[in-house]
């Protein structure tokens, strides 16, 4: 829950919107946010290289530090450059600068505005003791922090990593789980199918489903175990339960 608060915002209102986000720009490339109530609020405390293009949140400037990486400049676009060198203290472009002045202008706009914040997020994972195991472990990266990318799920590898109630008799195969239905689900719909089962997005193997007498779908979300009630006669019925447990998952803790 904590990550994904991080990842989505906070549903508290600072004068903004009814999200607070904490981090702003493309997806893999979300830099801390440069709103001043978030940097005086000490929340990054709390959420405790070389850069491309996509780590610059502002798209303006994106464009204007992408003139650099072409061989020449048009009188425009050496005007915007020089326009937004001159406004951050750094030399204009010329002949041979192109690759300095693109990291120069890139580290600028993607650092300098936030480095308030950043020092805060060093702080937060200094004081809850992270800081150590993530300078000296680099291979537990993925896993404190896994990549957006890696969340995309799809039906097909989701059904692989579950366990399926074996039928008790011969008669029990036609209550069996209509799998094409399962294969239309969106990669959000899986999503949130994630988060209700085991806490958390990213998928997980050793999932196991269990056929008990209940009214509606629990998960046990430490032992990887998600409880299907017995009672469904039609698959609009159980599809409908199920959507309804979904949309627990902001409040709920497996269970509607």
């Amino acid at each position: 829950m904590a990550m994904q608060k991080l990842k989505t915002g906070f549903s508290i209102n600072l004068g903004c919107a009814a999200l607070t986000s904490l981090f702003e720009g493309e997806m893999e490339h979300r830099v801390p946010s440069a709103a001043a109530v978030l940097r005086e609020s000490n929340l990054f405390e709390m959420a405790a290289s070389a850069f491309t293009l996509l780590d610059c949140p502002d798209l303006d400037h994106l464009e204007t530090i992408g003139f650099l990486k072409n061989t020449q400049l048009t009188a425009q676009e050496t005007t915007s450059v020089t326009d937004l060198c001159l406004s951050w203290d750094l030399p204009v472009p010329t002949s041979t600068n192109h690759d300095w002045l693109f990291q120069e202008l890139l580290s600028h706009a993607v650092l300098h505005r936030v480095r308030q914040r950043i020092k805060q997020i060093h702080k937060g994972l200094k004081e809850t003791g992270i800081w150590p195991l993530v300078s000296n472990r680099p291979d537990v990266h993925p896993i404190l922090f896994p990549r957006e990318k890696n969340d995309e799920l799809n039906s097909q590898t989701v059904i692989q990593n579950i366990h399926w109630p074996q039928p008790k008799s011969d008669s029990d195969e036609d209550d069996a789980v209509p799998l094409e239905k399962v294969k239309e689900a969106s990669p959000k719909v899986l999503r949130d199918f994630m988060k209700f089962w085991v806490g958390w997005e990213l998928l997980t193997t050793n999932l196991e489903v269990e056929v008990v007498t209940s009214t509606y779908p629990v998960a046990l979300t430490c032992f990887l175990k998600l409880k299907f009630p017995s009672h469904y006669q039609t698959y609009e019925k159980f599809h409908q339960d199920l959507m309804m447990a979904l949309s627990s998952i902001s409040s709920g803790f497996g269970l509607v």
